[in-house]
């Protein structure tokens, strides 16, 4: 390289979370759009890091174009077309799980990349639910529409195959459920808090957004110190302690924020426009 050269700049990987860092009641602002297309046309790696399985993750949030997916709160993990994860329950365990949650009488999803399913009858329950909590955002029809339109109802013949599960409505907490099935699983309170104490999400202990992550950086040959990293719930927090910089997203529960480089704005003002600006992704 002569004195005269401009080193070529790194090639950085970004994780994404949806709700509440990229998108805003399901909607991405089109200033994260072209945050996101800026990013790729420099030569960057964007990818979407979420809780949502992916049969819950709709095209209009992929739309900004991404080089790939972690999805079911790192169970499921994408490149391209290329499946490098695909992460579900053991049949026992699912089997456990169900039982303990129809002995209760729960409103569940059990989250799968193909579809989610939900026991039957329940639909309309959970319209309410979700309705409810998402009553005064504009988008309100597109997100509990693309929420519905992943559901189906458990088959007949009763078993299927899950990565995770949300408890809806319940007349216990979550953490009891969990309990209860065993200490194959691990709990989080939900990131919708509308719909009370009680509700939750139950997943694998070992599996979380890190894991999906680890599997792309991998594949691709990329040092932990290229990836960034960017949340605002307590299910980011592996993935922004997995990353060479940790991005929490402002007004994010006190252990995320503990952990993070750095904090950016919300998606209602765009956030990560300023954000990828000032860590050079632009």
């Amino acid at each position: 390289m002569t004195d005269t050269e401009t080193p070529s700049p790194r090639r950085r990987a970004v994780f994404l979370d949806v709700d509440g860092t990229y998108a805003v009641f399901g909607a991405a602002p089109a200033g994260h759009v072209a945050a996101v297309r800026a990013a790729r046309d420099a030569g960057h790696l964007v990818f979407l890091c979420t809780g949502r399985p992916m049969s819950m993750v709709p095209a209009h949030l992929l739309a900004a174009g991404f080089d790939g997916v972690v999805a079911a709160g790192g169970a499921y993990a994408v490149l391209g077309d290329e499946v490098l994860l695909d992460i579900r329950f053991p049949a026992d365990l699912a089997a456990r799980t169900v039982e303990v949650m129809d002995g209760y009488g729960v409103t569940y999803l059990l989250e799968a990349p193909e579809a989610v399913y939900t026991a039957p009858g329940t639909e309309e329950q959970l319209r309410r639910a979700y309705g409810a909590h998402l009553a005064d955002a504009p988008s309100a029809t597109t997100v509990v529409s693309d929420i519905l339109a992943s559901v189906r109802p458990v088959p007949a013949a009763g078993a299927v195959s899950f990565a995770k599960v949300s408890v809806v409505v319940s007349s216990v907490p979550v953490e009891q459920l969990g309990a209860e099935v065993g200490e194959q699983l691990a709990v989080l309170p939900s990131s919708v808090p509308a719909l009370g104490e009680e509700a939750g999400e139950i997943f694998l202990a070992d599996v979380h957004k890190a894991v999906g992550m680890d599997a792309i950086v991998r594949r691709l040959g990329l040092a932990r110190e290229d990836v960034i990293g960017f949340g605002d719930g307590l299910n980011d927090l592996e993935m922004l302690e997995y990353a060479g910089v940790g991005v929490a997203i402002e007004g994010s529960h006190e252990r995320l924020l503990a952990v993070a480089d750095r904090t950016a704005a919300g998606p209602e003002v765009e956030g990560l426009v300023q954000a990828f600006a000032e860590l050079g992704l632009r």
